[in-house]
């Protein structure tokens, strides 16, 4: 197993953890026994989550609303957590979002905040705790990433572009941590039941994917979950996500951006 099993002197951290998957893998690794920092900038969230996790599971629950994509609110988070009284043995780069529509469009300084949010801290924390791990000889990174980095997305061209490189950057770090008892996962969700529709402003969009397709933020994080125990390097939960995923890589790009295209646009 790469996840340690779950000590008084160890603990886990999880980024976006105020709702969602990130929430998911809270209750999930509360369930295990794993201590946890719960960083969100929704503190109300984090401190009705925390209290629950607390009263239910006998862990230690802290918390922090920095928002992750200042670099110097950033820094300060991961100076506090390496001087903190217990040692990081997990970290759930969870945090991120998405915007839609034409990239010369949107409101550019969301965008540039976007790839803050969704690789620059991904970057930094992962950066920030695979040290400490080595020297343990023992961790577990889970990125999550999404099949939407599998292929460009026309209409999320800072969304597509962000996740592809959260899914290359952990695949490759999985590879350098081989033998050194720490791994990096990168979790590829499809179509989740979570809030991203809504902060995206992707409402309409919500019929082109049908029923099938969607699955619950419990049963998501329950695979990342999983793959951060096993060290494994990419989990892409339920089988037509897989299929996507390889249709996304080995379609020509010349039949893939139109139909993409035609999918996502809506003017």
């Amino acid at each position: 197993m790469s996840l340690p099993a779950p000590e008084p002197s160890t603990t886990v951290v999880i980024t976006g953890a105020s709702s969602g998957i990130g929430t998911e893998l809270a209750r999930q690794l509360a369930e295990r026994g794993y201590n946890l920092v719960l960083v969100a900038r929704r503190r109300e969230r984090l401190e009705e989550l925390a209290g629950t996790l607390r009263a239910r599971h006998g862990v230690a629950v802290d918390l922090d609303d920095t928002p992750v994509g200042d670099r110097d609110a950033r820094a300060r988070l991961v100076g506090s957590l390496q001087d903190g009284e217990r040692e990081v043995v997990g970290l759930c780069n969870n945090a991120g979002f998405g915007t839609y529509g034409r990239f010369q469009k949107l409101d550019f300084e969301r965008e540039q905040e976007e790839v803050r949010v969704n690789v620059e801290a991904v970057h930094h924390l992962t950066g920030a705790f695979v040290p400490r791990m080595l020297e343990r000889g023992a961790g577990a990174i889970l990125n999550v990433a999404s099949i939407a980095g599998f292929q460009p997305l026309p209409y999320q061209a800072t969304y597509g572009a962000t996740k592809a490189f959260v899914l290359a950057f952990s695949e490759a770090l999985h590879t350098d941590l081989l033998g050194t008892g720490v791994s990096c996962t990168a979790l590829c969700p499809g179509p989740t039941k979570t809030e991203f529709v809504e902060v995206a402003e992707m409402q309409g969009l919500e019929a082109n994917a049908p029923g099938f397709l969607w699955q619950s933020a419990a049963d998501c994080a329950r695979d990342g979950i999983e793959g951060m125990l096993h060290g494994r390097r990419t989990v892409v939960p339920r089988i037509t996500n897989k299929v996507t995923a390889q249709a996304g890589r080995l379609t020509p790009r010349s039949v893939l951006l139109p139909v993409m295209r035609a999918v996502y646009g809506r003017g």
